[in-house]
C-alpha cells in the first residue's frame, strides 16, 4: 500500500479565507469533500485522511502560515511514512495565467515563500508540486496586496471549475503517476 501526502499551502485565519494565496487550501478541501474525508486539527496542520484504490492519502493544510510550511510538511511526511516523490505541494503562482495548472517533479521555489521553506526544511527541492496560476494582474508595488487579496468577480465565476481541474490533476498524480498527470494537465 502506497502512502501519499498532499500539502495544500495557505495561511490560517479568517482574513485569508478567500484569498489567492490560499488556493492550496481550497484544492485540498475540494479533494477531501469528493472523498468524504473530514479535516481535523492535529499537530502543525488540519489533516484529512482516506484510502482509495489501494493508496493511503493524507491531506494537510498547515497551521504554520505559508512562510513556515516546511515544518508541517516534514512532520506529516514522517508521520504518514511518505517518500518525497509521493508528496505533492499545491500552491499559487503569479507567473502563470489564472487557472492554469503546472505539475512538475521538482524545481526552484520561483520566489514562493512556502516552497522556499519546504526546500530549506527538507534540504532539497526533489518533490512534486502543482502550481495553480493566479495571474499577475496588479500594479507595480502591489504584489503582496494582490496575492493576499480576494478573487475578482470575474475570477470567481470560473474558480470552481478551475479547482475541480486541479483536483483532477491531483488524482491523476495519485492514481496514474506524475508523468501521465503532466501529459494530461500541463497545457
Amino acid at each position: 500500500m502506497s502512502n501519499f501526502l498532499i500539502a495544500g499551502l495557505g495561511n490560517i485565519g479568517e482574513e485569508y479565507v478567500d484569498t489567492r494565496h490560499n488556493i492550496g487550501f481550497k484544492i485540498v478541501e475540494a479533494l477531501a469533500a469528493q472523498h468524504k474525508a473530514e479535516f481535523r486539527l492535529d499537530k502543525l496542520a488540519y489533516v484529512a485522511q482516506f484510502r482509495f484504490k489501494g493508496k493511503n492519502i493524507t491531506l494537510i493544510k498547515p497551521t504554520t502560515y505559508m512562510n513556515l510550511s516546511g515544518k508541517a510538511v516534514r512532520y506529516w511526511m514522517q508521520e504518514a511514512n511518505v517518500k518525497p516523490e509521493n508528496m505533492l505541494a499545491i500552491l499559487d503562482d503569479l507567473a502563470i495565467p489564472f487557472g492554469t495548472i503546472r505539475l512538475r517533479p521538482k524545481g526552484s521555489d520561483g520566489g514562493h515563500n512556502g516552497l522556499k521553506d519546504i526546500d530549506a526544511t527538507l534540504g532539497n527541492n526533489l518533490y512534486p508540486r502543482l502550481r495553480f496560476g493566479i495571474g499577475n494582474n496588479y500594479h507595480k508595488g502591489q504584489q503582496v496586496n494582490y496575492v493576499l487579496g480576494k478573487w475578482s468577480a470575474e475570477e470567481n465565476k470560473e474558480l470552481i471549475d478551475k479547482i475541480i481541474l486541479a483536483t483532477q490533476a491531483t488524482e491523476s498524480f495519485l492514481f496514474e503517476g506524475l508523468g501521465n498527470a503532466m501529459t494530461k494537465f500541463n497545457k
